[in-house]
């Protein structure tokens, strides 16, 4: 014959497992409003920059050479060429 099991048998399991799954339940809350502080801070930090232009002047003396620099260039009292 079949043994028939009673709820009242498996009721401190269904308990047990209730309660774990409200812990769940809260864990998953607190992981998306922390999730949601953590993105609306570093966009806040983010906001906080400014945006900035820069423009820099650049020549080439034709012998390789590259100059740049963020205005007049000086190197000094001129040289001639060596060769």
């Amino acid at each position: 014959m079949d043994k028939v099991v009673s709820y009242f048998e498996h009721e401190e399991v269904m308990i047990r497992m209730e309660r774990g799954n409200r812990r769940l339940w809260v864990l998953c809350i607190i992981l998306i409003i922390a999730l949601l502080v953590t993105n609306g801070w570093w966009i806040y930090r983010e906001s906080q920059y400014e945006d900035v232009v820069t423009t820099i002047e650049a020549e080439q003396d034709g012998t390789g050479a590259n100059y740049i620099s963020g205005g007049d260039l000086s190197f000094g009292s001129e040289s001639t060429d060596n060769n």
